[in-house]
Formats: structure tokens, sequence, C-alpha cells
């Protein structure tokens, strides 16, 4: 537990963000399922259709510090991949 002031702050401070970066973690892997549920399926117009939210998600995750740079690259390219081999 939090024994200064400063660090009860911190702590609360902590909480709040992780509702934040869990809620956009969540976001991005849904897009994730949805994709390889349309790649399963065969359904190339539909995962095509939801590729440009996935990245959106990413993005945003990216930016916000939840997953870092290279870890958004690595999941749009192998996405794009999955996309594209659809038959």
């Amino acid at each position: 537990m939090p024994i200064t002031k400063g660090a009860e702050k911190s702590h609360r401070q902590s909480e709040r963000k992780r509702v934040f970066n869990v809620r956009r973690k969540g976001a991005m892997k849904d897009a994730e399922k949805a994709i390889q549920k349309a790649v399963t399926s065969g359904d190339a117009k539909k995962a095509k259709e939801l590729l440009p939210s996935a990245y959106k998600a990413i993005d945003k995750a990216a930016k916000r510090g939840v997953i870092k740079d290279n870890t958004a690259a690595r999941k749009k390219s192998r996405l794009a991949t999955r996309v594209q081999n659809v038959k």
C-alpha cells in the first residue's frame, strides 16, 4: 500500500489510466479477432472492410503507449498478410 500522499495520488492515477489502457487493448484485440473470424470463414470482402478499423485501433493503442510502435507495425503487417491470403 502507498505510504506517502504522493504515492497515494500516483496509485489513484495509475488505477484510472489502467481502465483506459485495458479498454484500448480490448478494442484492438476485438478488431483483430473480427478479422481472423472473417479470414477463417473465407470472407475476403468482409476482412478487407474490417482492416481499416483494426489499423485505427492498433494505431491508437500505439499512440497512447499501450503497445510499442514496432509491435503495432508487426500486428498490422500480419493482419494485412492474412487478409491478402484469404481464399
